[in-house]
């Protein structure tokens, strides 16, 4: 709970950031804690939080809270401000009645449904809401339907239940049928496409949404800064932090959330300008153990391992104790990254270990990856194994896959035979491909040559394709997108004719290519004899984007 502010606080913000919380609340304890905080803060009488309560304490099965609750309810409104009509008893009264015997939610709504209170906007509005959270999105719609009068809430749970439930068509269907929307209608709607990987979508909303006035809210700004991070769109990001620094900063003297500063660490991250996302760092008042793994993460995936390093030991030094920050399972997978890229063996080693010892953390299959992935990059290969064949959790393909690209690294080809038959043999054919194919180069380094026919063929026989990769990249606010052997990119030609003039070059030079730049060297070749525009047969797809980038600054 050290992420709420202190007591007395009641600004939209601080309402906002509450309501956050319990929409990420995942435990009894912290549940009672937020409450807590709002009856000092005098908010529990608000009904987004009531609903949000009563909601989470029926799903712990808390009944008793539920109904001690809603006990002290007055004369509750609709969640539009209008009140029930006619002579009704108590809504308390009626309720009360059915919490005691409520095993779950849809009770709630089999009690209700067809008789008289039903016809009440706010009880009609709480049960789409109920269905909609238990899943039931379809009891949900019914309840909508026959709804005489909906209020803008009605709407909003409509749409969260699609959202909820994945389907973003009838989400879609719902939003654009709302005769009213306000900022929780636009928010639900980029935040669910946002975690839904319809990535493009939540942007092309949240542009809809800026366009049309709608005050964009931290839920908004949060799900929109990762998508841009997911697509790698650093322009619309960093008006995103322009945006921040002016309403929060320059006009209301504030800073931005904890988890706002997080996702522009994790912007600035993934679109590799590791300075900016250090400057974020940097300049927030209070930092959260999210924030410490975010920028971390950031520095070993940009093969930055020292000073990623050199920040898991301010964390600890400087951090731990201070708001609860302690590493966590997801921090010792960004070190340990970053001691691979590094070569920090005997530091991988101890962290490793430290994280049982110390920090009561058992070690996952993705650390344990990590640490195989150190081992055998150093070439530590017999160790690498070792460790792969006595870790308490069954090896997965990618644990394989580090050791193979260790052999690769040192030229073990007798040891990379033995594990990639033995991954092989429990993946399918599409599965199997990459190791196949890196197997082949690996054979190729050693110069096994009838060793790389043979897995040709195998390959072929076995009807292998390996899925191309994807690189982006932005070039003047403008997204491109590559493949291997792209020639689709309507200025592929010039980037062709570009890479054809390097390799020239390059040949004058003496440079000696390894084995994965063979397929670009023969596509070039086939250029010098005489072929003409024929399609490449591969050209690795980060040299795309740099020959894009070459062909821009020569042609504009």
């Amino acid at each position: 709970m050290g992420s709420l502010p202190a007591s007395g606080s009641s600004s939209r913000s601080f309402q906002q950031r509450v309501f956050s919380l319990l929409q990420r609340c995942n435990s009894l304890n912290i549940l009672l804690q937020i409450h807590t905080q709002l009856i000092l803060n005098s908010l529990s009488y608000k009904n987004n939080f009531i609903f949000k309560l009563l909601s989470l304490y029926v799903s712990y099965g808390h009944l008793h809270n539920a109904h001690t609750l809603f006990s002290t309810l007055h004369k509750p409104t609709t969640p539009s401000g209008t009140r029930s009509s006619g002579p009704m008893p108590e809504p308390q009264q009626l309720l009360s009645n059915l919490w005691s015997a409520t095993i779950a939610w849809w009770l709630l709504g089999r009690s209700l449904m067809g008789s008289r209170y039903c016809y009440n906007v706010f009880v009609e509005t709480s049960l789409v809401n109920f269905y909609a959270v238990c899943g039931g999105v379809g009891k949900a719609r019914y309840v909508f339907d026959e709804m005489n009068q909906r209020s803008v809430a009605s709407w909003n749970s409509m749409l969260a239940g699609y959202v909820r439930c994945g389907d973003f068509d009838g989400a879609r269907r719902v939003f654009d049928e709302m005769p009213c929307r306000n900022v929780v209608s636009w928010t639900t709607m980029v935040a669910g496409c946002a975690r839904g990987g319809k990535c493009k979508q939540a942007l092309s909303l949240f542009g809809e949404m800026s366009r049309a006035g709608v005050e964009l809210d931290q839920v908004a700004l949060v799900a929109a800064l990762t998508a841009c991070a997911e697509l790698g769109d650093l322009k619309l990001g960093r008006w995103i932090h322009w945006y921040v620094e002016q309403r929060f900063v320059v006009r209301n003297n504030e800073q931005p959330s904890l988890r706002l500063s997080n996702a522009l660490i994790h912007m600035y991250a993934s679109c590799g300008i590791i300075d900016d996302a250090y400057r974020v760092f940097i300049n927030m008042p209070r930092k959260s153990t999210v924030s410490w793994t975010s920028i971390i993460m950031a520095f070993a995936k940009q093969g930055l391992g020292k000073e990623a390093l050199d920040l898991f030991k301010a964390m600890l030094s400087d951090g731990v104790g201070v708001n609860e920050i302690r590493p966590d399972e997801v921090t010792f997978i960004g070190v340990l990254c970053a001691c691979s890229h590094a070569g920090f063996v005997d530091e991988g080693r101890q962290i490793f270990a430290s994280m049982k010892h110390t920090w009561g953390i058992h070690p996952r299959i993705e650390h344990y990856g990590c640490m195989v992935d150190l081992l055998s990059r150093a070439g530590f290969l017999d160790e690498a194994q070792g460790l792969i064949e006595t870790m308490p959790l069954k090896p997965n393909d990618v644990l394989w896959g580090a050791l193979l690209g260790g052999c690769r690294i040192h030229k073990n080809s007798e040891l990379a035979s033995g594990v990639a038959n033995k991954v092989v043999a429990e993946l399918n054919v599409n599965q199997a491909a990459g190791y196949l194919v890196l197997l082949s180069n690996i054979y190729a380094f050693a110069k096994r040559w009838q060793d790389v026919v043979a897995m040709r063929q195998k390959m072929i026989e076995m009807g292998v394709k390996k899925p191309p990769g994807r690189s982006v990249v932005q070039i003047n606010g403008v997204l491109h997108n590559f493949v291997a052997g792209d020639v689709t990119h309507k200025h592929s030609y010039y980037i062709y004719e570009t890479l054809h003039e390097i390799t020239k070059q390059a040949n004058w030079e003496d440079y000696e290519p390894d084995i994965t730049e063979l397929n670009v060297i023969s596509f070039v070749s086939m250029l010098d004899v005489g072929f003409g525009e024929t399609k490449p047969i591969s050209v690795r797809r980060e040299a795309y984007w740099i020959l894009f980038e070459h062909y821009l600054q020569v042609h504009n």
